[in-house]
């Protein structure tokens, strides 16, 4: 009998959980941190006495609303089959993976939390000791350095505490095996003042990372819960008079309240611009991998190509899903492309993508990785699941979500996630608005050639004929016999009719 490890299942909270994710399935990820693998599944005490079906569930974005279609026939599971002398399992599939040049024992990783409180407490200590447990790559992100300072702490750091971006990275080296996982550092406007990766970069306690080549650096240039704007915290008096030397801090709560609006930039980028910092990362940090984040922007597809040919290791877009950090509501809700259609846009990818927004379970991580990522990052649904059992909760998500991508990409007849395509998805046609009039703004589309199957466009000075009346023209009428002569006109006014067409031998 095949058995799935996982941590043992969690114990009862004994205290209300400190975070909350409205707009999240915050409750089922709750659920999959406490029991992991066996809440895959329904209930097994209800076996025997329920009928299962599909659940009636809302409708989700596009990318939920996409269904995996596995085909009938299945090669590659008959080449399976052939290698192993046997009928292949779910167990088969391998789901070590490549990211951004690390190895990966999922095609996971753990998404950047940044300087937001929830993101630079214990909670994301634990967040990457699990991670390291899990051998999947770690994302460290912006603005750390420039609120929380780089100290060593101990003894001989001269500091009683250590760096919020430290603890994380002792962390996850203490408990990070041989030859998998990976740290990967943000650097925005603010970190770039403050020369965050060349504290890191000369830093003895990273050596080991670079010998191994476990260590990357990800220039920022956007996130998914704000596209176009940098990063946001809020903060009380005391920290905005001193975080006012390097962020900007707004009274947006009112000159009374105890709390502020501290503002990062965004920073300004072109193609050109790109192409020099990635020219830079890599002259400069030779042995760091590089990476870039981009925010979904409408000409997304261009700027991932561009980072490729520049060199990028990857390429992470953030879907207007996702986000755990503060933000507007109106950009919460109305600004960046869908996940779905950011991937759309990127097409085929020449290079390493990478996709986040919204992913906790199999089923949404299967169709991302369909559309061409090569991982999805988990950031609200990790910091949730930590939430819930801060020593071993990401594990048992994570583990349920592995069974899943294993029987998932099983059905399609697959046995490594670089193997789905967009052809194991299908899409649900839109359906037709009955209060849509016809787009005034509408031209003809300039690549749409002749349609093969049409037939000839109907006569504009023929009057229109109802579909059963029985019609003959002089090209259809059946031809005299050689004996019979042609019919003639018979005598007397008749009606005019419409004039012949000029033909053959046919005079003016």
């Amino acid at each position: 009998m095949t058995t799935h490890p996982t941590a043992p299942a969690a114990p009862a909270r004994p205290t209300a959980p400190a975070l909350t994710a409205p707009g999240f399935p915050e409750e089922p990820v709750r659920a999959r941190a406490r029991l992991g693998t066996a809440a895959v599944f329904p209930d097994p005490a209800a076996y025997g006495s329920r009928l299962f079906g599909p659940a009636a569930t809302a409708a989700g974005d596009a990318l939920d609303r996409m269904r995996i279609v596995p085909p009938v026939f299945m090669p590659e599971r008959l080449e399976k089959l052939i290698d192993l002398a046997r009928e292949p399992e779910f167990d088969d599939v391998d789901l070590t993976t490549r990211v951004g040049g690390f190895t990966a024992r999922l095609p996971l990783y753990l998404s950047a939390f940044g300087s937001t409180r929830a993101g630079s407490g214990d909670l994301a200590v634990h967040a990457s000791r699990q991670a390291a447990r899990l051998g999947i790559p770690m994302v460290i992100g912006e603005n750390m350095v420039p609120v929380h300072g780089y100290r060593r702490g101990g003894a001989g750091g001269g500091d009683a505490t250590r760096s919020a971006l430290l603890a994380r990275v002792e962390a996850y080296l203490e408990a990070a095996p041989d030859g998998a996982g990976g740290i990967v550092v943000q650097q925005s406007t603010e970190d770039a003042d403050s020369e965050v990766w060349n504290l890191l970069y000369s830093d003895p306690a990273f050596r080991p990372l670079l010998e191994t080549g476990r260590l990357a650096f990800e220039l920022k240039t956007g996130q998914g819960a704000k596209p176009g704007l940098g990063g946001m915290t809020v903060v009380d008096r005391a920290e905005a008079e001193q975080l006012a030397r390097r962020f900007t801090v707004c009274e947006v709560f009112g000159p009374d309240a105890p709390r502020s609006l501290r503002c990062a930039t965004p920073g300004t980028f072109t193609e050109e611009i790109l192409r020099q910092q990635l020219r830079f990362m890599r002259n400069n940090f030779p042995k760091a991998r590089t990476w870039v984040k981009f925010h979904p922007g409408r000409d997304i597809g261009h700027a991932a190509r561009t980072a490729w040919a520049a060199g990028a290791d990857a390429v992470t877009v953030d879907g207007a899903e996702g986000g755990t950090g503060w933000a507007p509501g109106v950009f919460l809700d109305q600004v960046g492309l869908p996940l779905a259609e950011a991937l759309r846009r990127i097409g085929t990818p020449t290079g390493c993508l990478l996709a986040t927004g919204g992913v906790w379970e199999g089923g949404r991580a299967v169709r991302a990785l369909a559309l061409g990522a090569g991982a999805v990052g988990l950031g609200r649904a990790a910091l949730v699941a930590v939430d819930e059992d801060p020593e071993h909760g990401l594990e048992r998500l994570a583990g349920a979500l592995a069974l899943e991508l294993r029987l998932l990409v099983s059905a399609l007849g697959k046995y490594t996630p670089a193997a789905l395509a967009p052809d194991d998805l299908w899409s649900p046609p839109p359906f037709p608005d009955p209060y849509a009039g016809p787009d005034p703004y509408a031209g003809p589309d300039p690549y749409a050639g002749p349609d093969p199957y049409a037939g000839p466009a109907p006569d504009p000075h023929r009057a229109p004929v109802h579909p059963r009346a029985t019609v003959h023209t002089q090209a259809s009428a059946p031809a005299p016999a050689p004996d019979q002569a042609p019919p003639t006109a018979s005598a007397g006014p008749s009606a005019p009719g419409p004039a012949p067409a000029d033909g053959p031998g046919r005079s003016a």
